[in-house]
């Protein structure tokens, strides 16, 4: 039994029964996206907007779990549940795509985990709030399901960060690290080193200037490329770029009449590890992260990634790689 922040008795059950090593272990909260589409005009302090429709979907960390294993891939996700509404719904989600749930732990009290988007055809703006949960620590995670691949879906550090990707390297775990909007910069204490630690990172072009605090995105992707292996950067409607052992591949983006942004971004990183497992070149890997990041945009949240059977479909869309 064990207390969280908030002063809550829990007690959590995990499903682990696992005596394989698994290929892609996915480590991050649920959420349920409220997501508000088809606004009218950009939502400012004092005014409503109307927006043209409305949905509850399944998000956060289950987005790159559910894009992964629509794409074939044996994927275990670590999250936590509770007893309210929306744990109930994106659980039954999880079950529906035949997610593998020995990574669940299942809570005595609610686990809400909520984001608001509002999304329009440029980009989308988000409110979360998550019920406060003790971490299942990442290092014994790690040692647990010994995962050929780890994705975090967004930015980690801190000490106990950099002890557990120590061990991720012990076990020859590639680690997949996204960005999101995490308040620090590469001043921040251990950041550079964890980053320093990532096989493969994957900021937006925001991101990637407010982490770097570089004047110019080429400026922060000169400064990224030399901590990691693999940067990739999303553009949006500007594709996107990756650098790899100083070699640039710039992609543009697919013409897709989109729909809602929300998960283009985790849908984009499951499609580059997907070819870049499959031993595919760089401009290869980052068309395929094009595709599935495109197709994403075509439907509210997640409910577009691809699978393997649609995903010829959208490569043949994507424009060629220029190296630069």
């Amino acid at each position: 039994m064990e207390t969280d922040p908030a002063g809550r008795v829990d007690v959590a059950a995990s499903s682990n029964g696992r005596q394989r090593r698994a290929e892609v272990l996915v480590v991050g909260a649920y959420y349920a996206d409220l997501v508000f589409h088809g606004l009218s005009r950009p939502v400012r302090p004092g005014t409503e907007v109307f927006a043209r429709g409305f949905e509850i979907l399944p998000g956060g960390a289950y987005t790159p779990a559910m894009a992964m294993r629509r794409l074939g891939h044996d994927v275990v996700w670590s999250t936590d549940f509770g007893t309210d509404l929306f744990s109930e719904q994106v659980l039954a989600a999880t079950r529906a795509e035949g997610l593998d749930d020995t990574g669940f732990r299942f809570h005595t009290v609610p686990v809400r985990s909520i984001t608001a988007s509002l999304s329009s055809r440029e980009d989308r703006a988000m409110v979360s709030y998550q019920d406060p949960v003790v971490p299942y620590p990442l290092a014994m995670l790690l040692r647990e399901h010994r995962a050929e691949v780890l994705i975090l879906p967004q930015l980690h550090y801190g000490a106990a960060v950099q002890a557990a990707l120590r061990v991720a390297h012990e076990l020859e775990t590639l680690v997949f690290m996204d960005c999101q909007d995490v308040p620090c910069t590469l001043d921040t204490p251990t950041v550079r080193e964890i980053l320093a630690q990532v096989d493969i990172f994957a900021p937006n072009a925001e991101e990637a200037l407010r982490l770097t605090r570089a004047p110019t995105l080429d400026a922060a992707i000169d400064t990224l490329a030399a901590l990691v292996d693999t940067l990739l950067v999303k553009r949006g409607g500007w594709g996107a770029i990756a650098v790899q052992d100083g070699r640039r591949c710039e992609i543009g983006a697919v013409p897709v009449d989109v729909v809602d942004t929300t998960a283009a971004g985790d849908c984009f990183n499951a499609g580059f590890l997907h070819a870049h497992l499959a031993g595919r070149p760089l401009p290869d890997c980052l068309a395929t992260a094009v595709a599935c990041g495109a197709a994403a945009t075509s439907a509210l949240g997640s409910s577009a990634a691809p699978d393997l059977t649609e995903l010829p479909r959208w490569l043949a869309q994507v424009p060629a790689a220029r190296q630069v």
